[in-house]
C-alpha cells in the first residue's frame, strides 16, 4: 500500500514516471521518479535501478522494454489538467457541463456578475467576476492548462489573448470569424508577438464538424482539446475511481489486484496504460475492453490474488478461438497482474 501511498501524493504537475519489474526475481518491483528525482523505491540491494532509469525512452510513451533480459514497464503518469475559460456566455455554459462530465477542473472568467453567476449554477469548479486583464494576471498557467477564449467581442478576445500567449500551456483556443480572428493576430503581431507563436494559437476554435448552436460549438471546441489531449499518446493515469477503490476504507478489506495493459501489439480496445481493479468478491473497476477478454483476465486475477504474487499474462485475440468468442480487435496484448498488498 506504501507504493500506492505515494502514488496518490505525487505532485502532478511534475514528471512522474513509474518502472515496474514484469519478469525476474524481483517481478513487481517498483521505482517512482518525480523531475528526475527517486522518491519511491523497492529492491534497491538487488535492482540496478539507475540502469533501469537509463532505459527510459525519449519519445515519454508508456511502454516495455528490456534491461539485462528482464521486461521493465516504464509508465509516464499524465500531467493533471484544468481549463481556463475567458467569457461566460452561452457557449461557456456548455463548456462548462462538458468539463463536468470529463472530471476537468474549470475556471471562468467574466466581467459581468450575472454570467459569472449563471456559471457557478452550471458547475464551474472557480468563477472570477473581475477584468479579465486583472484575472489573467491571477492565473500563471502550465503544461496542463487548456485556455479557451470565448468572450464577448474581439476587443476581449484580443486582450485575454495577449494576457495568456506567453503564459505556459497545453492549448489555446480563441473563438472568432476568420476575418476578426486575423485582426487580432495582426494586432498583436505588430505588438511585437512572434507570428510562430500566434500561429500555434488554435483558431477559429474546434474541430471543423459544422458547430451552429452554442452546445455544438462546446462539442467542437471540447472535441479539440481531447484530440491534443490524447496525442500525448502512451500516458496513463489512476483515475479517480481507481483511486478511491484503492483507498476506500470499506474496501480495504476485500483483497485486489490492479491489472494494467503493459504492452500491445495489432489492434486491441484499449491502449497500454490502461487499467482496472479486480477485487476477490468478483467486482470490477474500470475496463480494459471488456467481454472475454475481462472474464479470462479476471480468473486469472482471481489466481493471482490467492497465490500473492504477481502475474504476467499474454492474450492472442488473433486466433480461431478469439474469433468464435467474438473477439474482433485482431491484436495481443501482455497484462501485468499486481495484487494490493
Amino acid at each position: 500500500m506504501e507504493f500506492y501511498k505515494t502514488l496518490q501524493d505525487l505532485d502532478s504537475s511534475k514528471d512522474n514516471v513509474v518502472f515496474t519489474c514484469l519478469t525476474g526475481k524481483n517481478k513487481g518491483a517498483k521505482l517512482i521518479l518525480s523531475d528526475g528525482d527517486k522518491i519511491y523505491s523497492e529492491s534497491d540491494d538487488s535492482v540496478d535501478w539507475k540502469k533501469v532509469a537509463e532505459s527510459m525512452p525519449v519519445n515519454k510513451k508508456s511502454q516495455t522494454v528490456l534491461v539485462d533480459g528482464e521486461k521493465i514497464y516504464i509508465e509516464f503518469l499524465r500531467k493533471s489538467y484544468s481549463a481556463v475559460v475567458c467569457g461566460a456566455g452561452h457557449v461557456s455554459i456548455a463548456i462548462i457541463k462538458m468539463c463536468n462530465l470529463m472530471d476537468l477542473p474549470v475556471t471562468v472568467i467574466d466581467d459581468r456578475m450575472i454570467f459569472t453567476n449563471n456559471a457557478k449554477a452550471a458547475g464551474a469548479d472557480k468563477v472570477m467576476y473581475e477584468p479579465f486583464e486583472d484575472a489573467l494576471d491571477k492565473i500563471e498557467g502550465d503544461s496542463g492548462t487548456f485556455f479557451i477564449i470565448v468572450t464577448r467581442g474581439h476587443r476581449y478576445d484580443q486582450m485575454c489573448l495577449e494576457k495568456i500567449i506567453n503564459k505556459e500551456n497545453a492549448y489555446i483556443g480563441m473563438i472568432g470569424s476568420r476575418l476578426r480572428v486575423g485582426k487580432v493576430l495582426d494586432y498583436l503581431e505588430e505588438k511585437g508577438i512572434p507570428r510562430e507563436k500566434l500561429d500555434m494559437v488554435h483558431t477559429p476554435i474546434g474541430l471543423k464538424i459544422g458547430a451552429e448552436t452554442p452546445a455544438e460549438i462546446a462539442v467542437s471546441i471540447m472535441a479539440e482539446i481531447i484530440e491534443i489531449k490524447n496525442k500525448k499518446s502512451g500516458m496513463s493515469s489512476f483515475d479517480k475511481e481507481l483511486e478511491d477503490a484503492i483507498s476506500d476504507e470499506k474496501l480495504k478489506d476485500i483483497p485486489k489486484a490492479v491489472v494494467t495493459i503493459v504492452s500491445r501489439k495489432g489492434s486491441s480496445p484499449r491502449d497500454v496504460g490502461t487499467k482496472m481493479i479486480v477485487c476477490k468478491d468478483g467486482t470490477m473497476i474500470g475496463t480494459i475492453g471488456g467481454g472475454c477478454v475481462e472474464a479470462e483476465l479476471r480468473q486469472k486475477a482471481f489466481n493471482a490474488l490467492d497465490a500473492q504474487r504477481c502475474e504476467l499474462v499474454k492474450v492472442d485475440m488473433t486466433g480461431q478461438e478469439a474469433e468464435d468468442d467474438g473477439m474482433v480487435c485482431g491484436g495481443i496484448i501482455e497484462v501485468f497482474i499486481d495484487p494490493i498488498i
